[in-house]
């Protein structure tokens, strides 16, 4: 199916609740294809549990389109070969090696009781080279480091090659050449293959030099959305993080904030 033309992702008055409690209110916000968006806010103020509303993983009122589809409307593995999601903390088996499961990201493309192409293998091969990981391949998951693990997460949702991808704090635990080296890949393939990405990230700065728009997140509701620097200002910063910054402009143009001591 030709998705030329069609939003990557767009939610319609979105709305979460969990335990009688409501955490999304009337969200909405839309990711073109073939964009970044960053989505950001104080901890608790829902980004997490849109990012899985967006994926299915949770109970939501209004509406999820991906790629113009009804995302309540598709079947588990038509929805995994359209949006790969990789969580903040995943619990990860500790007996399971690296590569079977980076592997476990194109089970989307495998018939049920199949196996594993050549290909299949050689997109698996290929993700883990890039992400510093193809030394590590036969080590079990329960000798990684916080670091590594975070990696082999992404690595799954990169073997996905959906059109959607969608990252939780995927810099979370990485130091700070790894953390250059994810978003940039992320980057790569999403200039190659138009895909559209949205990622929660701390780092405001760190988001401010990736996405092409953001959503400001605060108590439940969107405060906020539009390009970078319209919603990343000194005033924003202020009233949603409690916090004192300079935001200037750096030599490529995107936003840079820099914490100002009371």
């Amino acid at each position: 199916m030709s998705t030329a033309g069609a939003p990557g992702v767009q939610a319609r008055g979105v709305g979460v609740r969990l335990d009688g409690r409501e955490v999304l209110r009337d969200v909405s916000v839309t990711a073109a294809a073939g964009s970044w968006l960053a989505v950001i806010g104080a901890n608790g103020a829902g980004k997490s549990t849109l990012l899985r509303a967006i994926t299915g993983l949770l109970p939501y009122s209004g509406e999820v389109l991906l790629h113009g589809r009804p995302a309540d409307r598709l079947k588990p593995r038509e929805r995994a070969r359209l949006v790969a999601y990789a969580p903040q903390s995943p619990e990860l088996p500790g007996d399971t090696s690296v590569y079977d499961y980076a592997l476990l990201g194109r089970s989307p493309y495998i018939r049920h009781f199949g196996r594993e192409t050549r290909h299949d293998r050689a997109v698996t091969e290929s993700v883990l080279e890039r992400l510093d990981l193809a030394r590590f391949a036969r080590r079990r998951l329960g000798r990684l480091s916080g670091g590594e693990r975070q990696r082999v997460v992404l690595a799954r949702a990169l073997v996905q090659q959906a059109p959607v991808l969608i990252l939780d704090e995927p810099t979370t635990a990485l130091d700070l050449g790894h953390q250059q080296q994810v978003l940039e890949l992320v980057d790569r393939l999403r200039l190659a293959d138009s895909l559209t990405v949205i990622t929660t990230l701390h780092d405001l700065t760190l988001a401010a030099q990736y996405a092409d728009s953001m959503l400001l997140m605060s108590d439940g509701r969107a405060a906020a959305s539009g390009p970078v620097g319209e919603v990343l200002t000194e005033e924003a910063v202020a009233a949603h993080f409690g916090a004192r910054v300079r935001v200037a402009e750096g030599e490529d143009g995107r936003p840079h904030l820099f914490l100002l001591r009371p």
